[in-house]
């Protein structure tokens, strides 16, 4: 399985389901019939596409969209991305501010905006204001939106032990063996993000790197 072979079956899975579970179930019943080197070359073939969106850039798009950082976080927001194909992970990997194009994210923005109720109302005699913000559901995104998707990482480790009989540590192994080793779980074993560590508070340096989100939150004009 090359590259090639890798996006169409990635892109096909979204196609021929309408849940994330559903998704991850085709995946692993597709590749459950694949040899041990088919599976080995998608592990690989994800793996490359990780690392190409493990950057600090997108690591602060990240952090801006959902509001917090981590690094399990980040992987699992990186697995959402190539989830939704191609086009979208190349693009963003290699630009992380053109997310914004990505009509997955726009509708997490309307989502947000629906997200809760703010309004302001004043004692009766009027000597102090009161702010109230009501959420109008438990969470910000519902599932099948929230950019994160933990289990699409994990689709080749019960195919891998079903045809091999062997433990997940051998598919690590063998990715390895091709040379290819994961930027995942990133800050640990020496390994980070590409491109240079920056203060993601720093306004200037936030619009100078991502001048399209800075102006999506109001930094910029």
């Amino acid at each position: 399985m090359d590259i090639d072979g890798f996006w169409e079956l990635v892109e096909r899975s979204a196609r021929e389901t309408n849940t994330r579970p559903a998704r991850v179930t085709w995946l692993k019943n597709h590749l459950s019939g694949l040899s041990v080197e088919e599976i080995v070359d998608y592990e690989v073939c994800f793996t490359i596409c990780a690392n190409r969106a493990c950057s600090w850039d997108l690591y602060a798009v990240f952090w801006t969209i959902t509001g917090f950082g981590s690094s399990d976080g980040f992987e699992y927001f990186v697995n959402w991305l190539i989830s939704l194909g191609r086009d979208a992970s190349e693009k963003v990997s290699d630009c992380p501010d053109r997310i914004l194009e990505l009509p997955e994210v726009q509708r997490l923005f309307e989502l947000s905006r629906n997200f809760s109720h703010r309004r302001t109302t004043w004692s009766r005699d009027g000597t102090f204001r009161l702010k109230r913000v009501t959420h109008i559901r438990r969470e910000v995104w519902p599932r099948e939106d929230d950019p994160e998707f933990e289990s699409f990482a994990y689709v080749t480790f019960e195919p891998y032990r079903h045809v091999t009989g062997l433990e997940t540590d051998s598919l690590h192994d063998a990715v390895r063996a091709r040379g290819i080793r994961s930027k995942f779980p990133f800050l640990t074993y020496h390994a980070e993000p590409d491109g240079e560590e920056w203060d993601f508070g720093n306004e200037a340096e936030f619009i100078r790197r991502l001048p399209r989100i800075a102006r999506h939150y109001g930094l910029t004009d």
